[in-house]
Order: C-alpha cells, then structure tokens, then sequence
C-alpha cells in the first residue's frame, strides 16, 4: 500500500490560520494523507473551520487540555494513523504538490526524518515577508532554517518536518521546552538516523504578525540556545553566538561614536548589505526597508535572549529551570 503521511497540527485559538491551512490542504494533488487537528485548550476553536474541509480532506479532529505545543504534537501521533508523521504549524499553508513532491524525493531516497524549508507567499502582508527574510537570510541567520547556503548542519523546524513512526517508537515524542523541535532533531540524530533537508518540499510560514510579537519569539529562541547547549554540551557553533556578538559589538559602535563617528561604518555598512539584499530578495523597495528593521529585531532579539540566559544559566549557574521555561513558552 502506499505510504500515508499524518499531517499533525497543534492549534490554540488559531480558527483563521486552520481555515487557509485546510484549504491548502483540500488542493493538494496527492491525497494519501490525513489531517490530524489537535486544538490544545483554546477557548476559540477551530472545529467548524476544519470540518468544513472534511469531504476533501481526511480528518482527525482533538481537543484536549491547555498544556503546550509539544503534548499536543504527541496526542495527535499517538493519534494518527499514517506511517510517516509530518509537523507543520497552524499558520502555514502548504503549496499544491507538497505531498506530491515528499511522496516522490521518499520513494528516490528513503529518509526517516526530513525538514523543508520555508517562504512567504505573494498573499501574506508586507510586515510578514519582512520578518520571513529576517529568519531566512544568510545575512541574518547564517542560513540554518533551510537556506542554499548554511553555517552549521541542517536541524529540521516544526513549520516543517517529518519522520517516520518507526523513529518514534525510538525516539519518543517532544518534550514540552524552549526549541523542542531542534531537541527532537538532536535526539533523532543521537539515536542513529540522518536528519536532511529536502529543499523542494516548502511550505509557505506566515509567523509573526508584528514586530513586537516577533520580537518576543526571538528572545525565547535566544535563551533556548543556552537550553540546548546545557542538554548537549558541545551543540553551541559560531553561528550561535553570532546575534550575540552583534549586539555586543553594536553597542561598542554606538558608544564609539560619541568620541568618533566612523566608529558606526561598519554598523552603517552591514545595514546597507541587509538593505540591498532584502530588496533583491523581495523586489520591493518598501519589503526590503521593513525587511532590515525586522533584521534588527531578530538579532538584536535572538542576541540579548541568548546573553540574558548565558549569563543567568551558565555563567552565575543557575542552571535550567523547567518550570519557568515552561510558562514562558507558554506565554504566562
């Protein structure tokens, strides 16, 4: 029989995001998978929007208690029935062949795990492609959510990732934390499989609707590399640390500048690259201008969250504190 993917989504209080993702779904042109919905305690529920989509769509809808991203991904694999789970968030939308093109790179080369990279879809709102290229840009990020060109080794995001059950009856489901998903790559790995990157296999990944959100989301992914590097010593690359060094060496600019203005060339010339960059990228003046004050937020952001939890967990040791991870990735 053919392989069924299980397409495993978590929700709290997304109704609209759910509507465009199931329609995405309805239109795909290879059909061998289900939906699994799993609404975690939201007060706004997404039911009727997904069981709009139920004809056309294989359909497994949940709901159950408030208790993070991660226990609701795990309910809806306990859940599925497909042989092969994949993990998108509820404001993706998935182009027309997704499932096509994922059936097709398997079957020319198995891969137990896999992740894909994202983009921004003509429709989504200028704010959005501009914090899309914040997350994706060399320039930025060094290229590790996907990129053509990357700093460290592929580690497959939640907006987009899959693997098979056989991994999950080795591995385990997610843990509830800053950065499961990039835990889960990580234990995948450890337990003997090759994570890789199809990069045919898209899907288009709204995020933050504003920049002080994505404000918020950054710092949480800067502290969460401090997690990591206590859970796997050793984990922490170069390009970790680069958002960091941004801020620090930033400041020193800015303060430079008092006794000399040419301190700020560098800072002034890294700005223009973002500039240009993002303009080419999106082929829009005003994109490619918002674009370099999400860049700003996403280091600066990722930056002083990473230095914050450095200095808290590893340098004054207190270590981790599940507890407080736990409302903050929550939100509380």
């Amino acid at each position: 029989m053919p392989l069924l993917f299980s397409i495993i989504v978590p929700v709290y209080n997304r109704p609209d995001e759910v509507k465009e993702l199931m329609a995405s779904l309805a239109s795909q042109t290879d059909h061998g998978f289900e939906a699994v919905i799993v609404e975690d305690g939201s007060t706004i529920t997404c039911k009727a929007e997904a069981d709009a989509y139920a004809p056309a769509v294989a359909l497994q809808y949940f709901y159950k208690d408030n208790e993070g991203r991660s226990p609701a991904r795990n309910y809806g694999m306990d859940h599925a029935k497909g042989d092969y789970f994949i993990f998108v968030d509820s404001d993706c939308i998935l182009p027309p062949d997704y499932i096509e093109k994922l059936r097709q790179a398997l079957s020319e080369k198995w891969r137990d795990c896999f992740g894909g990279p994202d983009d921004a879809h003509a429709s989504f709102s200028d704010t959005q492609k501009a914090i899309n290229f914040a997350m994706t840009s060399f320039l930025t990020t060094g290229g590790i959510r996907g990129g053509k060109v990357q700093m460290e080794k592929f580690v497959p995001r939640t907006f987009n990732m899959g693997f098979s059950r056989d991994v999950y009856k080795k591995v385990g489901g997610f843990r509830e934390m800053f950065s499961e998903d990039i835990d889960m790559s990580t234990r995948i790995r450890l337990a003997g499989y090759s994570p890789e990157l199809i990069r045919d296999v898209k899907v288009y990944h709204k995020r933050r609707g504003s920049l002080a959100k994505f404000w918020r989301q950054v710092h949480v992914f800067g502290m969460s590399r401090i997690t990591l590097q206590l859970l796997y010593p050793g984990s922490m690359k170069a390009v970790h640390w680069a958002p960091a060094l941004f801020v620090i060496g930033a400041v020193a600019m800015i303060i430079g500048a008092f006794f000399n203005p040419l301190w700020l060339l560098p800072l002034a010339a890294y700005i223009l690259a973002l500039w240009i960059s993002a303009i080419v990228a999106s082929k829009s003046l005003k994109v490619g201008t918002m674009a370099v004050a999400a860049s700003m937020v996403q280091l600066w952001g990722y930056g002083t969250g990473f230095i914050r939890a450095y200095v808290w967990k590893i340098i004054l040791r207190h270590g981790r504190d599940e507890e407080q991870e736990i409302k903050m990735r929550k939100g509380k």
